[in-house]
């Protein structure tokens, strides 16, 4: 087995100009891997740590300086020479840092390191990311029979996402065609065509932080009513050749034990919160609801995946973080039906694949999603096709940093010799 030879970190800027680590790790056969890592502006309370500097004169306090000395100091040393095991190196690091948040090392520090590793071995192995993935998931290899993640595509965005004033976080479309490339294509015309709807209404072009569109509007309903003109506009069917999906990330508006509206000005409680879904969902074809309540609003996750659980896939985020530890109460509770997958809310790639199996063990439905502050690295779409998501949550398909990660699944469609 390869060893470790070199570690090295560096500071690169994300999508939104914001510091964030880039980690190269070299192996003794030469092989090499290379990750960046995202960051979130809508955080979960009980995601793992970041490591930031905090100069408040440099970056806003938001630079990545201490991550890199550890990466280029210590890590470097202590892990030069160890072999090249995915396991074995993340549960030493998670050790090494020695708190339950990854507070000592930072997640960003730990995710940088093991998913640079992830495709050192791989490029070691001379496989493609994707099928080293699946092998440590203990999945089969993938082939071109295989089901690909459907792009489940913001186009609107509100919340902690754009400088609007809609409340709810995120409005979005999943294509329901059989083939990969065919959604993607529907769905980036029903974008195009949404450009031209919102020019005609004359609601502003503003982009929110994922690509999408993040126009003021007199009501989050009717973002709901753009989108489905949008899709009417392209030349498709809503609910035959497209479905819709709400990020609400309710937390924002969540003030226990109420849940306040600014823009609808309505301050609801739990019932009233479900009647407002139930409207939604009855007059348009929302299928996918992504954090309708509090992160921390157990009892109320409990009503509302009892009331819609047989109609809706109801995604836990901040919720879960990714935590298997979060995951097993809600599947305890009866809470959800699917759970968002982000690396860098755990830390490290093998807690990643542990919270997938989880999920998987208790039939969750699987979203791997991108941040809000993303970089040009594709691994997440690589871990989407390799553990058998249902979808990939990538932004809008519209700047450099979202459409490689919709790209890299049209890649490996023709890799694999999937019919186009």
């Amino acid at each position: 087995m390869a060893k470790i030879e070199l570690i090295r970190g560096r500071e690169i800027l994300d999508s939104k100009g914001n510091p964030t680590l880039e980690v190269d790790l070299y192996l003794d056969d030469g092989s090499f891997g290379r990750a960046s890592v995202p960051a979130g502006a809508s955080k979960g309370l009980f995601e793992a740590a970041e490591l930031r500097d905090g100069d408040p004169k440099r970056f806003r306090g938001l630079g990545v300086q201490k991550a890199v000395a550890l990466v280029n100091g210590s890590l470097n040393q202590k892990l030069k020479g160890m072999e090249a095991e995915q396991e074995k190196i993340d549960q030493f690091l998670i050790e090494l840092d020695g708190t339950k948040e990854k507070r000592n090392l930072g997640a960003n520090t730990i995710l940088g390191i093991s998913l640079a590793l992830a495709r050192a071995i791989a490029n070691s192995q001379k496989e493609p990311l994707y099928q080293y993935l699946a092998q440590l998931a203990g999945k089969p290899r993938k082939t071109k029979d295989d089901p690909f993640p459907t792009p489940f595509l913001v186009l609107i965005n509100g919340g902690a996402h754009a400088k609007n004033n809609l409340d709810l976080q995120e409005f979005l479309i999943a294509p329901t065609q059989e083939v990969y490339s065919e959604k993607l294509r529907v769905a980036v015309e029903i974008f195009q065509a949404l450009t031209i709807v919102l020019i005609e209404k004359a609601y502003a072009l503003a982009l929110g932080d994922e690509g999408s569109y993040g126009p003021d509007l007199p009501s989050n309903e009717e973002a709901i009513k753009v989108l489905l003109e949008s899709i009417e506009r392209a030349g498709y069917l809503p609910e035959r050749d497209v479905v819709l999906g709400i990020d609400a990330a309710a937390t924002y508006f969540w003030h226990p034990p109420r849940y306040i509206l600014t823009n609808e000005q309505q301050t609801l409680t739990v019932e009233g919160m479900m009647n407002y879904y139930h409207r939604l969902t009855k007059l348009y074809p929302i299928k996918i609801l992504e954090d309708p309540l509090g992160e921390e609003d157990w009892l109320g996750w409990q009503k509302i995946t009892k009331e819609f659980q047989e109609k809706l896939v109801l995604i836990g985020d901040d919720l879960f973080v990714t935590n298997p530890e979060r995951l097993k109460k809600g599947i305890k509770m009866g809470v959800a039906n699917g759970i968002i997958i982000k690396p860098n809310q755990i830390g490290t790639l093998s807690e990643t694949l542990n919270t997938i199996k989880v999920a998987e063990e208790a039939k969750y439905q699987i979203i791997v999603s991108h941040r809000s502050g993303e970089t040009v690295d594709t691994f997440i779409s690589d871990l989407a096709f390799a553990v058998g998501a249902s979808y990939l949550k990538a932004g809008a398909p519209e700047r450099g940093e979202r459409i490689v990660k919709y790209n890299r699944l049209l890649e490996i469609q023709e890799e694999l010799g999937r019919a186009s």
